[in-house]
């Protein structure tokens, strides 16, 4: 699949699709194995925030949960043709908010393990059209298939800032 062109997305996407470095579909279904491996890799550090008010790694991959969420309604509204202009989500908020710290590491990623494989059957039943399809999401005009790659995009960012800040192995 084509990589979106910049007049298809936000400024801010360019920040997640600018790390597709593939094809797009081998990194989501990659995603699905490395990701919950690489937390389980890790699961000592599941409490850990690199710094005062940053995120534990729980709270990233619940993070990564919601924005998959977002991201997948999205998709489905638009592909959809929905004409409804959506909301934003301020990350920051919905985290404070989730008590993620309250749950189990294990929990989350099997989690975010279910929620991928569910979103893939989605994501890969889209056609031309479907992916083409446009709609308001955060007062900005956006495609189907620039908000398929802000997906993958998107935990490339976060495992980048992970390895960095947080010393994940």
């Amino acid at each position: 699949m084509n990589r979106p062109q910049p007049n298809e997305y936000p400024i801010w996407g360019e920040t997640y699709i600018s790390k597709v470095d593939r094809e797009i579909f081998e990194i989501l279904n990659d995603q699905v194995e490395s990701l919950p491996a690489l937390f389980r890799r890790n699961t000592d550090k599941a409490d850990y925030a690199y710094a005062e008010g940053k995120w534990t790694l729980k709270e990233m991959l619940g993070h990564i949960i919601d924005a998959e969420r977002v991201f997948a309604y999205r998709i489905t509204c638009f592909a959809r043709n929905e004409q409804q202009h959506l909301p934003g989500f301020e990350e920051n908020d919905y985290v404070q908010n989730a008590r993620f710290e309250q749950r189990e590491l294990e929990d989350l990623i099997e989690e975010f393990t279910a929620l991928r494989k569910a979103n893939l059957f989605l994501f890969k039943s889209l056609n031309e059209e479907e992916l083409e399809r446009k709609g308001i999401a955060s007062g900005r005009e956006i495609n189907v298939k620039s908000i398929l790659f802000i997906v993958g995009g998107h935990i490339i960012h976060h495992v980048s800032i992970l390895k960095e800040r947080y010393h994940v192995v």
